[in-house]
């Protein structure tokens, strides 16, 4: 299954570290486009990290060399969203043949015009309380890899509430059985 993730699920770190990890299990194939990496850019430079995310774009790039999508300009003349500023990101997903499109932002991507495009819309917490459904050893694998990777940079805590103020509430307490 193809997923196209929009800007919000790849910035903050935790949250794309525990998506694209699970993308690592091969649960699913991740999209993006040039232009969603640059939102995550931007988003980054507001808190003075815009290095920090150029880098990280940088690795998920190499990492992931197939999964930059080029929108075409037709396929984007042809869409319509609330906030015209997200017509990319479905445009992204159409021409990436996307099967869903995760985010966050579910006020501007109506369920009613994305199932006209053949794309269901998914929040992170669902899309991933079902991955850890199909793949409960895998996903507690790649929750234990992020936690491990936060303490070696300094982030102190458990997984519930990292994952938690990742905007992952359902996932937390399923994933660490509490």
């Amino acid at each position: 299954m193809k997923v196209l993730i929009d800007a919000c699920v790849l910035y903050p770190t935790v949250l794309r570290e525990v998506v694209i990890g699970v993308a690592a299990t091969g649960y699913f194939t991740p999209l993006w486009s040039a232009r969603v990496l640059e939102e995550w850019a931007r988003a980054a430079a507001r808190i003075g990290q815009e290095e920090i995310a150029r880098g990280e774009i940088a690795a998920l790039r190499a990492a992931w060399p197939g999964a930059e999508v080029a929108v075409s300009g037709a396929t984007m003349a042809r869409l319509w969203l609330p906030d015209p500023d997200d017509v990319h990101v479905l445009a992204a997903a159409v021409d990436g043949g996307a099967e869903a499109l995760l985010t966050l932002n579910l006020r501007d991507f109506p369920t009613r015009v994305l199932s006209g495009e053949g794309v269901l819309r998914r929040d992170p917490d669902g899309f991933l309380l079902e991955a850890l459904s199909d793949r409960p050893e895998a996903v507690r694998d790649v929750v234990a890899g992020v936690l491990a990777r936060a303490r070696a940079v300094g982030i102190e805590g458990e997984a519930r509430p990292l994952l938690k103020r990742a905007r992952l509430p359902r996932f937390a307490k399923a994933v660490t059985g509490s």
